[in-house]
C-alpha cells in the first residue's frame, strides 16, 4: 500500500522558482533566487574561477560551507567574498581573481612556480 500525497495536495511543496541573472566573468548566467552563487554557477558548468597562486591550480567550491576559501570571487567589486555562502541576487557581477605573485613573493624567479 502507498501513502504517497498527490503533489497539488503537498503541503510542503516548494512555490514556483524565482529567476536571478547574474553576470559571471563577463557571461550572463541564469539561476534560482535563493541559489548561492557558487550554485549558480556550478549549474552553468562554471566548476573553477580562481587559481592558485603557487602551481596555478584551478580552484571552485572545496567544502561548501564557507571554511575553505578555496570559491572566493570577486562580488560587485568586493573582493575576497565566499560565493559557497552568499546568495545571488538579480544583477550580482562576479570576476575571477586574477592576482599572481612576484617572483620576490614567492623567492625565486617566476618561472619556477
Amino acid at each position: 500500500m502507498s501513502y504517497g500525497i498527490a503533489p497539488d495536495a503537498d503541503p510542503i511543496r516548494p512555490g514556483s522558482a524565482s529567476p536571478v541573472t547574474i553576470t559571471v566573468d563577463g557571461a550572463l548566467v541564469t539561476g534560482v533566487l535563493g541559489q548561492s552563487i557558487a550554485g549558480v554557477m556550478l549549474s552553468a558548468d562554471v566548476v573553477a574561477w580562481r587559481r592558485t597562486s603557487l602551481g596555478d591550480r584551478p580552484r571552485g567550491v572545496f567544502c561548501g560551507i564557507g571554511v575553505c576559501f578555496d570559491c572566493v570571487a570577486v562580488v560587485n567589486g568586493l573582493a575576497d567574498v565566499r560565493v559557497c555562502q552568499r546568495r545571488a541576487r538579480d544583477g550580482d557581477v562576479v570576476t575571477f581573481h586574477r592576482v599572481r605573485p612576484s617572483a620576490s613573493d614567492v623567492g625565486g624567479k617566476a618561472d619556477d612556480r
